[in-house]
Protein backbone atom coordinates (compact mmCIF):
# COMPACT_ATOMS: atom_id res chain seq x y z
CA UNK A 1 0.00 0.00 0.00
CA UNK A 2 1.45 3.78 -1.16
CA UNK A 3 2.25 5.62 2.08
CA UNK A 4 0.50 8.46 0.65
CA UNK A 5 -2.61 6.34 0.18
CA UNK A 6 -3.06 6.00 3.80
CA UNK A 7 -1.59 9.15 5.09
CA UNK A 8 -4.20 11.27 3.19
CA UNK A 9 -6.71 9.18 4.20
CA UNK A 10 -5.95 9.38 7.69
CA UNK A 11 -5.85 12.87 7.40
CA UNK A 12 -9.69 12.76 5.86
CA UNK A 13 -11.10 10.59 8.40
CA UNK A 14 -9.73 12.77 11.23
CA UNK A 15 -11.30 15.80 9.91
CA UNK A 16 -14.43 13.67 8.57
CA UNK A 17 -13.81 14.84 5.31
CA UNK A 18 -14.80 10.90 5.39
CA UNK A 19 -17.43 9.55 7.68
CA UNK A 20 -18.14 5.77 8.20
CA UNK A 21 -21.57 4.99 9.18
CA UNK A 22 -21.97 0.90 8.37
CA UNK A 23 -24.51 0.31 10.97
CA UNK A 24 -26.61 3.58 10.02
CA UNK A 25 -25.47 4.33 6.05
CA UNK A 26 -26.34 7.36 4.66
CA UNK A 27 -28.69 8.24 1.48
CA UNK A 28 -26.84 9.54 -1.43
CA UNK A 29 -28.99 12.44 -4.14
CA UNK A 30 -28.47 9.25 -6.51
CA UNK A 31 -31.13 7.33 -3.99
CA UNK A 32 -27.93 4.38 -3.16
CA UNK A 33 -27.41 3.74 0.78
CA UNK A 34 -23.83 3.80 1.60
CA UNK A 35 -21.72 3.42 4.33
CA UNK A 36 -19.82 6.61 3.73
CA UNK A 37 -19.81 9.83 2.86
CA UNK A 38 -17.23 12.12 1.63
CA UNK A 39 -16.77 16.09 1.47
CA UNK A 40 -13.27 16.91 0.46
CA UNK A 41 -14.33 20.80 0.76
CA UNK A 42 -14.06 19.93 4.42
CA UNK A 43 -10.48 19.67 3.75
CA UNK A 44 -10.23 23.97 2.77
CA UNK A 45 -11.01 24.63 6.70
CA UNK A 46 -7.61 22.85 7.55
CA UNK A 47 -4.25 24.96 6.64
CA UNK A 48 -1.99 21.84 7.46
CA UNK A 49 -4.36 19.34 5.08
CA UNK A 50 -5.12 21.59 2.70
CA UNK A 51 -1.60 22.44 1.96
CA UNK A 52 -0.83 18.60 1.99
CA UNK A 53 -3.32 17.99 -0.46
CA UNK A 54 -1.78 21.26 -2.80
CA UNK A 55 1.43 20.31 -2.92
CA UNK A 56 0.94 16.16 -3.37
CA UNK A 57 -1.52 17.08 -6.14
CA UNK A 58 1.03 19.40 -7.85
CA UNK A 59 3.94 16.56 -7.33
CA UNK A 60 1.81 14.34 -9.11
CA UNK A 61 1.08 16.57 -12.01
CA UNK A 62 4.73 17.39 -12.66
CA UNK A 63 5.98 13.52 -11.98
CA UNK A 64 3.17 12.52 -14.47
CA UNK A 65 1.61 15.57 -16.24
CA UNK A 66 5.15 17.32 -17.10
CA UNK A 67 3.69 18.34 -20.54
CA UNK A 68 0.37 20.18 -18.97
CA UNK A 69 0.22 23.85 -19.43
CA UNK A 70 -3.36 24.55 -17.80
CA UNK A 71 -4.85 23.42 -14.62
CA UNK A 72 -8.76 22.72 -15.02
CA UNK A 73 -10.90 22.48 -11.71
CA UNK A 74 -14.39 20.57 -11.82
CA UNK A 75 -17.05 22.61 -10.00
CA UNK A 76 -17.67 23.14 -7.56
CA UNK A 77 -15.76 21.01 -5.35
CA UNK A 78 -12.06 21.26 -6.90
CA UNK A 79 -12.71 24.54 -8.12
CA UNK A 80 -10.69 25.75 -4.98
CA UNK A 81 -7.98 23.13 -4.91
CA UNK A 82 -7.49 23.55 -8.54
CA UNK A 83 -6.78 26.86 -8.10
CA UNK A 84 -4.02 26.21 -5.30
CA UNK A 85 -2.56 23.75 -7.27
CA UNK A 86 -2.67 26.28 -10.27
CA UNK A 87 -0.91 28.94 -8.41
CA UNK A 88 2.03 26.66 -7.09
CA UNK A 89 2.42 25.36 -10.20
CA UNK A 90 2.16 29.42 -12.09
CA UNK A 91 0.17 27.92 -14.95
CA UNK A 92 -3.46 29.10 -16.19
CA UNK A 93 -6.45 28.35 -14.57
CA UNK A 94 -10.11 27.39 -15.25
CA UNK A 95 -12.76 25.63 -13.94
CA UNK A 96 -15.83 24.03 -15.72
CA UNK A 97 -19.52 24.24 -14.37
CA UNK A 98 -21.39 21.26 -13.76
CA UNK A 99 -23.60 22.89 -16.86
CA UNK A 100 -23.61 26.07 -18.93
CA UNK A 101 -24.61 29.11 -16.62
CA UNK A 102 -28.40 30.26 -17.03
CA UNK A 103 -27.15 34.31 -17.78
CA UNK A 104 -24.72 36.85 -19.69
CA UNK A 105 -22.15 34.66 -21.39
CA UNK A 106 -23.90 30.72 -20.52
CA UNK A 107 -20.44 29.89 -19.82
CA UNK A 108 -19.63 26.34 -19.17
CA UNK A 109 -15.78 27.09 -18.87
CA UNK A 110 -14.89 29.97 -16.41
CA UNK A 111 -11.39 31.34 -17.49
CA UNK A 112 -9.65 31.70 -20.62
CA UNK A 113 -8.78 28.29 -22.16
CA UNK A 114 -6.77 28.98 -25.50
CA UNK A 115 -7.06 25.96 -27.85
CA UNK A 116 -4.36 23.46 -28.41
CA UNK A 117 -3.60 23.92 -24.57
CA UNK A 118 -2.82 20.82 -22.68
CA UNK A 119 -4.66 20.64 -19.64
CA UNK A 120 -4.47 18.19 -15.88
CA UNK A 121 -8.29 17.88 -14.56
CA UNK A 122 -8.44 18.31 -10.80
CA UNK A 123 -11.19 16.91 -9.01
CA UNK A 124 -12.10 16.14 -5.53
CA UNK A 125 -13.70 13.29 -5.71
CA UNK A 126 -14.00 10.29 -8.32
CA UNK A 127 -17.21 7.96 -7.76
CA UNK A 128 -18.57 6.23 -11.00
CA UNK A 129 -16.35 9.12 -13.26
CA UNK A 130 -19.87 10.65 -14.96
CA UNK A 131 -19.10 14.35 -13.58
CA UNK A 132 -15.86 13.97 -14.06
CA UNK A 133 -15.79 13.00 -17.73
CA UNK A 134 -18.35 15.63 -18.38
CA UNK A 135 -15.58 18.23 -17.68
CA UNK A 136 -13.48 16.12 -19.96
CA UNK A 137 -15.81 16.81 -22.67
CA UNK A 138 -16.24 20.10 -22.02
CA UNK A 139 -12.63 20.71 -22.40
CA UNK A 140 -11.96 18.36 -25.27
CA UNK A 141 -14.74 20.46 -27.21
CA UNK A 142 -13.31 23.74 -26.22
CA UNK A 143 -9.93 22.49 -28.56
CA UNK A 144 -7.87 21.48 -25.39
CA UNK A 145 -6.00 18.19 -25.06
CA UNK A 146 -6.72 16.48 -21.64
CA UNK A 147 -3.39 14.79 -20.61
CA UNK A 148 -4.68 13.70 -17.62
CA UNK A 149 -7.02 14.02 -14.15
CA UNK A 150 -5.42 13.91 -10.36
CA UNK A 151 -8.25 13.67 -7.72
CA UNK A 152 -8.05 14.09 -3.98
CA UNK A 153 -9.85 10.50 -3.35
CA UNK A 154 -11.61 7.78 -5.33
CA UNK A 155 -14.01 5.06 -4.66
CA UNK A 156 -12.32 2.95 -7.33
CA UNK A 157 -15.87 1.42 -8.43
CA UNK A 158 -14.76 -0.54 -11.66
CA UNK A 159 -17.35 1.43 -13.33
CA UNK A 160 -15.35 4.00 -13.29
CA UNK A 161 -11.90 2.50 -14.53
CA UNK A 162 -14.09 1.70 -17.47
CA UNK A 163 -15.45 4.86 -18.52
CA UNK A 164 -11.98 6.47 -17.96
CA UNK A 165 -10.32 4.01 -20.16
CA UNK A 166 -12.77 4.00 -22.70
CA UNK A 167 -12.27 7.98 -22.85
CA UNK A 168 -8.54 7.66 -22.79
CA UNK A 169 -7.97 9.73 -19.50
CA UNK A 170 -5.49 8.52 -17.32
CA UNK A 171 -6.40 9.16 -13.65
CA UNK A 172 -4.01 9.37 -10.56
CA UNK A 173 -5.82 9.64 -7.47
CA UNK A 174 -3.53 10.50 -3.81
CA UNK A 175 -6.08 8.19 -1.73
CA UNK A 176 -8.11 5.73 -2.79
CA UNK A 177 -11.46 3.48 -0.97
CA UNK A 178 -9.00 0.46 0.32
CA UNK A 179 -6.03 2.72 1.83
CA UNK A 180 -9.16 4.35 3.94
CA UNK A 181 -10.63 1.15 5.08
CA UNK A 182 -7.00 -0.11 6.29
CA UNK A 183 -6.40 3.41 7.79
CA UNK A 184 -9.63 3.38 9.47
CA UNK A 185 -9.24 0.30 11.20
CA UNK A 186 -5.94 1.35 12.39
CA UNK A 187 -6.63 4.21 14.34
CA UNK A 188 -9.63 2.40 15.34
CA UNK A 189 -12.75 4.66 13.57
CA UNK A 190 -14.35 1.32 12.41
CA UNK A 191 -14.21 -2.46 13.80
CA UNK A 192 -12.66 -5.32 12.00
CA UNK A 193 -16.38 -6.52 11.56
CA UNK A 194 -17.18 -3.56 9.97
CA UNK A 195 -14.88 -4.77 7.25
CA UNK A 196 -16.83 -6.68 5.50
CA UNK A 197 -20.19 -4.48 5.13
CA UNK A 198 -17.70 -2.02 3.47
CA UNK A 199 -16.15 -4.13 1.27
CA UNK A 200 -19.73 -5.61 0.25
CA UNK A 201 -21.24 -1.85 -0.56
CA UNK A 202 -18.24 -1.23 -2.54
CA UNK A 203 -18.92 -4.38 -4.96
CA UNK A 204 -22.26 -3.37 -6.37
CA UNK A 205 -23.03 -0.12 -4.43
CA UNK A 206 -26.04 1.05 -6.02
CA UNK A 207 -27.62 -2.61 -4.95
CA UNK A 208 -26.97 -2.86 -1.49
CA UNK A 209 -28.81 -3.29 1.27
CA UNK A 210 -27.96 -1.93 4.26
CA UNK A 211 -27.82 -4.82 7.19
CA UNK A 212 -27.64 -7.68 4.92
CA UNK A 213 -25.18 -9.48 3.27
CA UNK A 214 -27.55 -10.40 0.06
CA UNK A 215 -27.76 -7.70 -2.66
Amino acid sequence: MNNLNRILAEKLLSISAIKLQPDNPFIWASGWNSPIYTDNRKTLSYPDVRSFIKVELARVIVENFGNANAIAGVATGAIAQGALVADTLALPYVYVRSSPKDHGLENLIEGNLKPGQKVVVIEDLISTGGSSLKAVEAIRNAGCDVVGMVAIFSYDFPIAAERFKKAGVKVIALSNYNAMLEAALAIDYIKESDIETLKEWRQDPENWVPGSNEF
